[in-house]
């Protein structure tokens, strides 16, 4: 009875033991992570604006000659950008342009001329000369030229614009209207100029005509671009 008993307490231990060794944790052995492809963890700009094999590839804004804003290849536009190589050029003579002319030695031919309406100046013994499209240097190369032709022999003939012809401002400002133009103008002083904007007004952008090699283009600009004589500003209305 005493070795049945023994016999029973050792069964138990051992399977005691065995229970315990079954709940023993397996040893932690580590593995090596794979990345993440960035495929499975799209961020907030492949949400946005889809993925690199989806996104279009970006491209140089190309300028388009007669506008403000350039436009890119595929026909997005970027960022506003406005063309600074309008300003640049020399300036051209028109019509309402008064004009202060020297011919050295010869006090009958120096007075002050008025670009009429056809673009021309009428001066003494040579008559009309165009002067509409052409710079000063120009003009006076014409004045010279025509002076040579049996009236002065070595005309030295200086040319400077006394008075520019008058800009133009149109749309929600309180007193459109023709002004005279002075130097080194914008479009936020011709507002000025006008009595400032109507209550209705937009005022981050204006579309200015221009005459450029002859013809009339519109330009897209801010109120920092500068004007040029004969320019023609319209204020737009905002919609909201």
């Amino acid at each position: 009875m005493r070795v049945t008993r023994s016999l029973l307490m050792l069964l138990v231990v051992a399977i005691a033991a065995a229970g315990c060794a079954a709940l023993q944790p397996t040893p932690w052995v580590p593995v090596a992570a794979a990345p993440v492809a960035p495929a499975m963890a799209p961020g907030i700009d492949t949400m946005v604006y889809g993925s690199a094999a989806q996104r279009a590839p970006v491209t140089a804004p190309t300028p388009v000659e007669g506008r403000g804003l350039f436009i890119t290849a595929a026909g997005r536009p970027p960022a506003p950008q406005y063309a600074p190589a309008v300003g640049a050029k020399p300036y051209t003579l028109g019509s309402g342009d008064r004009l202060r002319i020297v011919v050295f030695g010869q006090d009958g031919l120096s007075n002050s001329y008025l670009v009429d309406a056809s673009g021309y100046i009428d001066m003494p013994l040579i008559g009309p000369v165009l002067a509409r499209g052409a710079t000063t240097d120009e003009l006076s190369s014409r004045i010279a030229g025509k002076l040579r032709q049996g009236f002065v022999n070595e005309p030295h003939v200086a040319v400077e614009i006394e008075a520019y012809r008058p800009f133009f401002i149109l749309g929600e400002v309180t007193q459109p209207g023709q002004y005279p133009y002075v130097a080194d103008m914008t479009v936020e002083t011709a507002v000025a100029i006008a009595g400032g904007f109507g209550p209705r007004a937009y005022r981050k952008t204006v579309t200015v005509t221009r005459t450029i090699n002859g013809q009339q283009v519109r330009l897209k600009v801010p109120v920092s671009f500068p004007l040029r004589p004969g320019d023609t500003v319209n204020v737009q209305e905002r919609w909201f």
